[in-house]
């Protein structure tokens, strides 16, 4: 889990006002907790990881927008797999920050054990953000949008 992994989930439990989140990829982990006494907790395995040289050219800015308003209803992964923006590669996104949905409109999709996984939204409203990278790993119950609804 990068740095900037990290970062972007310390924001994402700041702004979404949880108390306390928790993500594992394989033998990683880390555990955010907010309030009086917040604390980040990383777990690293023993084996040191492979040094990673500096990237000689400066990383483009993320698609995945974590800015949300207080009165978002946050679309969380219902299944462990890999998300998906779009039905295949090459084709526009499901949705985008600023769509307007419906129930039963198709958000992403998720693979989990070879089988795709359509996540559909389950209130009208307004894609205010999307809070995961496409072709990344999602855990149970990880953000992958936020909704602001109608």
């Amino acid at each position: 889990m990068s740095n900037d992994e990290i970062k972007q989930l310390i924001q994402l439990v700041k702004e979404s006002g949880i108390s306390e989140l928790e993500v594992q990829r394989g033998e990683n982990r880390v555990r955010i907790r907010s309030g009086a006494l917040a604390q980040a907790d990383l777990v690293i395995p023993h084996a040191p990881a492979p040094a990673q040289p500096a990237p000689s050219v400066p990383a483009a800015p993320s698609p995945v927008s974590s800015a949300q308003p207080s009165d978002a209803v946050l679309v969380k992964s219902p299944i462990v797999g890999t998300y998906y923006e779009c039905p295949s590669p090459g084709s526009p996104p499901f949705v985008k920050v600023g769509d307007t949905v419906e129930p039963g409109h198709v958000l992403c999709i998720i693979e989990s054990m070879k089988l795709m996984n359509e996540i559909e939204a389950e209130i009208a409203g307004t894609v205010v953000s999307k809070l995961m990278e496409n072709g990344r790993p999602v855990e149970y119950g990880e953000a992958l949008f936020a909704i602001r609804p109608r």
